[in-house]
Parts: C-alpha cells; structure tokens; sequence
C-alpha cells in the first residue's frame, strides 16, 4: 500500500445558512407609478433618492420615467421658455384635454386645438 493513505488529513467542514426565500415583486398600483413619476420631474428632482424614499431600486424608476416619456403620457419642461417659470405642475394624463398652468391661471383645451388659436388665447392670458 501506499505510504499517504496512512498520513493524517485535515478537513475543513463548511457550514451555510439556507439561502432566503425570494422576495415577490411588488405590485405598484398604477397612480403610485403616476405619483412618482410626476414627482422626478419637478425641477431639482433627485430620482435616485426619491426611490430610495419608497424603498424602490433606483433603475426601476428610471424605467417606470422612461417608459411614460416615451408613451406621452407626460412630458419633461423644455428648456425653450424664455421667460422664468414661477409655477410648474406636471401630472400624467390620460385624455385629450391638455391643462396648461401660467401662474394662477389654468387653461384647459382639447387635444386638437388649433395651433393659432392656442396660441392667441396664450397671449391673452399673459396679458391679463
């Protein structure tokens, strides 16, 4: 026989926790998402700590912003406007009605304005 079947061995024995039941997903109901969303895109907004607020993983809101973005369901503030933005709402919208807010004054039109007409009642109401 061989002479290292005889020579003592050392073993180490491993000892594991079992490993945790996956977590489920969680379900978020679509006006939280909304909610949410709206929130990242107020001027200043910090996505990745307003997700780590809700105990939500920061690429996850990210996908939630951009899949809404590129739906249309909201739109990011252009940085078109000349003059300074005192007042700034965005909400989600479903419908055709478009809200637009200057100041203290909302102005509600349907989806399929006119551009000219729009854009005379704009100037009437910047005048007022």
């Amino acid at each position: 026989m061989s002479d290292s079947v005889n020579q003592p061995r050392t073993f180490e024995v491993l000892t594991a926790a079992p490993v945790r039941a996956r977590r489920k997903p969680r379900d978020w109901p679509d006006e939280e998402k909304e909610r949410l969303i709206a929130e990242t895109l107020l001027p200043g907004a910090n996505v990745s700590a307003i997700a780590r607020a809700e105990g939500l993983d920061p690429s996850q809101l990210y996908g939630w912003r951009r899949k809404a973005l590129s739906s249309g369901l909201v739109a990011p503030l252009t940085e078109a406007a000349k003059e300074e933005v005192k007042f700034a709402r965005v909400e989600p919208v479903a419908s055709s009605t478009v809200e637009i807010v200057i100041g203290d004054v909302v102005v509600r039109v349907a989806g399929d304005i006119e551009s000219d007409h729009l854009a005379k009642i704009l100037r009437a109401v910047r005048k007022a």
